[in-house]
């Protein structure tokens, strides 16, 4: 990593080095253009008489320092060089303690062709608080910001959704909240290109600057606009799983003297198929009881319409604005559900089997607006404000048919309904934040209000043989909620030692009612939030971080509302208004070795956090998954990250993690016993990118993921793996790019979920369309070699819909 001069070097220049003839000292910072650390720069004092003769040497901690004690008054030639920036030299005279300026290295790429620049490899760094994965023009970059954080160390995607350390993640861009539900977070990022991505913060335990709710961040950093010029691009994609599906886009970039206008536009037609394959063993401890055993298949047709507009204004040095508008377009959405249930009876009941047919039309829309101040202050450091506004509206009607049939399929029983369904929540948030320093001590302090309404609704007409399983389905659930937020930290670094502490404290006012029922859940509760944070620099090739933090796992809105949503009559998913707010403390120690191995020891109690339960009745035959709180759920383990480049062409990465998991929980359907599940496992992930021609205009990656287990809730997972290749290739010096990927070559990213405990027993396995390739083609136009503005909508409270 080390151009010019090995560690081994500079270890044997500190070692034998005698000609000491002053007593004074040398300090200063090595930053990249972005103001990032530059850790492990190499540093020589050379006589300035000769330029070549070597007087001293060292190397630049993680967060960039050097320093050098017992210089001899004299005139020396510092040389500052790291690999991929240019060589820094520079006079220095010293007759006293010197402390430096920032110095700040120039990339050694930036006067090359692009083709050379997009042969670099994926980096991992580590400071104070957070793990850095740098991916900006590597192999990764061909693919999009879904597949980038995918590939993050650390992450693993659950049934859809993204999760470090077994939670859920809150994802960031540039240091802003990405408020979606999941379904349209993932259409979002894909519609991003990895190239306008610079690196991904994965921050276990987040500091006090960002909301206390939630788990890990995921935080996105985007590439700057750097110089006038206009450039465009079309692409498009097509997928083929089961079923084929297809992406078209095109985004434009202007950028002038004051302002950046970046407008992006993505349509998305998409089917897609998901089939189960699932059983109830209804009274496993009884001679009467009955074994259902259900294949369901889902055929989703969809066409979602995704833009965004950004404005960036320079009033002038000190000031900006910026403007961030994103809307969502889900028209006709719609669900073809079939379920066929097999029935195998101890008791002699007359139907063997039922078949259900269940349509769902969705409407979806969901429009952000941001507006953002910033204002650069003398001293050093900011103050900005922003506001934030979201409206959410979704309709959704259904029609369910389920007939019963005997064995010589005569239909003997016939139950249906039809529903209407809507959701309308508008969310609006404003915050102040000052970054500035103290002295020798960073300080950074803000205010938060976030407010939330939402209006929700269902009714249930055309019923027949429903009203004798289930009262009062019609309802009417309202929701509103104040979360008044402040926050203040500190951070300072001296020669060894790094500390940065923080409070955030947040006061919540909560409002829940369902109209039918008349049943209400008020909370009013303040909590403080401390996060800590402690680094020691033994040396140059050993590390230790030790830190802290305090979080809050808020309800989603969708698990409050009391409605149930009906797979059949004997299947349905139903939220629970008496949701409680659960407090999580989080401890991670990190040891750091030569820079490049990172071993982080964690534990996580997560307290009376919520979860999807799944419950079975045994006495009156269905299932139900209801969302509840733990009685108590936990979590530690160790992580392993090394990554280093073999050859010139290949670079590997490995990330293992040895984790222990709990939850317990009360058994509603079993005496309200308790009950802990828990299990020991291993989560291992190996990537892999190859740089497959001179000029590095051909590159691939190989990614290799297998967990060994897995829980979710009363859920067990059996082990699955992830297999998946990805190439590309630019043509026409970089105007366009073709790519290629296949994911889940073997098909064994899906696996099967089983709950067996006391007097339940169910298993699903469900088969989504994982395994596909993909064919992608774009194509740029204008002066294509621009850094454009493309960030995402800078949101709050959105994850939550």
């Amino acid at each position: 990593m080390i151009k010019n001069c090995t560690p081994l070097l500079v270890f044997l220049l500190f070692l034998f080095n005698k000609q000491v003839h002053g007593q004074h000292s040398l300090k200063g910072k090595i930053v990249s253009e972005n103001n990032t650390p530059v850790a492990f720069a190499n540093v020589i004092l050379l006589n300035a008489k000769d330029s070549t003769s070597v007087y001293k040497g060292t190397i630049s901690e993680e967060n960039g320092r050097f320093v050098f004690e017992e210089l001899a008054s004299n005139t020396y030639l510092m040389k500052v060089s790291f690999i991929g920036y240019k060589e820094h030299l520079q006079n220095i005279e010293i007759s006293s303690d010197e402390k430096l300026k920032k110095i700040v290295l120039e990339e050694a790429s930036s006067n090359l062709d692009e083709v050379t620049i997009n042969a670099r490899k994926p980096k991992i760094s580590r400071s104070i608080d957070r793990l850095t994965f740098n991916v900006e023009n590597s192999t990764l970059s061909s693919g999009n910001s879904w597949d980038i954080l995918r590939q993050t160390p650390g992450v693993i995607m659950n049934q859809g959704q993204l999760q470090v350390r077994n939670s859920s993640v809150t994802v960031y861009i540039n240091d802003r909240k990405v408020q979606l539900s999941q379904s349209e977070l993932q259409t979002l990022l894909q519609s991003y290109s990895a190239q306008n991505i610079k690196s991904v913060e994965v921050i276990t335990n987040p500091p006090a600057k960002y909301e206390a709710e939630g788990g890990a961040i995921l935080n996105i950093n985007t590439s700057t606009a750097l110089t006038p010029g206009y450039k465009g691009s079309i692409e498009g994609a097509y997928t083929q799983g089961i079923v084929p599906k297809y992406k078209l886009g095109t985004r434009h970039f202007w950028k002038s003297d004051k302002l950046n206008v970046f407008a992006n536009y993505t349509f998305s037609p998409r089917k897609d198929i998901k089939r189960d394959d699932s059983y109830i063993n209804f009274s496993p401890t009884e001679e009467n009881g009955e074994e259902w055993n259900t294949n369901f298949q889902r055929i989703t047709r969809s066409k979602a319409h995704n833009a965004n507009i950004i404005l960036d204004y320079e009033i002038d040095e000190k000031n900006k604005l910026n403007f961030s508008s994103n809307l969502f377009l889900s028209p006709n959405k719609t669900f073809d559900n079939s379920v066929v249930t097999d029935i195998r009876s101890f008791s002699n009941i007359p139907y063997k089997f039922f078949k259900t047919n269940s349509d769902l039309d969705t409407d979806e829309s969901n429009v952000a607006v941001d507006l953002g101040y910033t204002h650069d202050l003398d001293k050093g450091g900011s103050l900005s404000a922003g506001a934030h506004y979201t409206n959410f509206d979704q309709d959704r009607s259904q029609s369910l048919v389920t007939n019963y049939f005997a064995g010589n399929e005569e239909i003997l029983k016939k139950v249906a309904f039809d529903t209407d369904a809507t959701q309308k929540i508008d969310i609006f948030s404003a915050q102040i934040d000052l970054n500035t320093s103290l002295g020798e001590t960073a300080f950074e302090s803000g205010l938060k209000f976030s407010g939330i309404d939402s209006d929700s609704g269902i009714d249930y007409f055309n019923i027949e043989s429903l009203d004798d399983l289930y009262e009062d389905l019609s309802d009417r659930f309202r929701y509103d909620e104040e979360i008044y937020a402040a926050y203040a930290s500190v951070s300072r670094d001296w020669e060894k030692w790094s500390l940065k502490a923080g409070l955030r404290g947040e006061y919540t006012d909560l409002k829940a009612k369902s109209l039918t029922t008349n049943e209400q859940n008020n909370q009013e509760y303040f909590d403080l939030f401390p996060t800590a944070y402690l680094q020691y620099r033994a040396s140059k090739n050993h590390s230790f971080t030790l830190d802290y933090s305090r979080r809050i796992d808020r309800p989603r809105y969708e698990s409050l509302n009391p409605f149930k949503y009906f797979l059949n009559e004997n299947n349905y998913n139903a939220g629970n208004p008496n949701l409680r707010a659960a407090i999580s403390d989080n401890f991670n120690l990190n040891y750091t070795l030569l820079g490049q191995y990172y071993f982080d020891l964690y534990y996580r109690d997560n307290g009376k956090s919520p979860a999807t339960l799944a419950f079975q009745d045994n006495e009156n035959l269905n299932i139900r998954r209801i969302e509840s709180n733990l009685l108590d759920s936990k979590s530690y383990g160790l992580d392993f990250l090394h990554g280093r480049s073999f050859t010139g062409w290949w670079y590997a990465q490995l990330y293992a993690s040895f984790f222990h998991e709990e939850n317990t929980f009360l058994a509603v359907e079993s005496d309200n016993a308790k009950v802990t599940n828990e299990i020991d496992a291993v989560y291992a992930q190996l990537y892999n990118s190859f740089t497959l021609s001179k000029d590095g205009s051909f590159s691939g990656n190989l990614s290799f993921t297998y967990v060994s287990d897995y829980i979710s809730g009363s859920y067990n997972f059996d082990p699955f793996s992830t297999l998946s290749i990805g190439l590309r290739k630019t043509l026409w010096n970089n105007r366009a790019e073709l790519s290629l990927n296949i994911n889940d070559i073997f098909n064994e990213t899906n696996t099967r979920l089983t709950s067996q405990y006391l007097n339940q027993d169910n298993s699903f396995f469900a088969r989504e369309e994982m395994r596909y390739v993909r064919v992608g083609f774009k194509y740029n136009f204008g002066n294509f070699r621009l850094e454009d503005n493309q960030r995402s909508i800078e949101a709050a409270e959105r994850e939550r819909l």
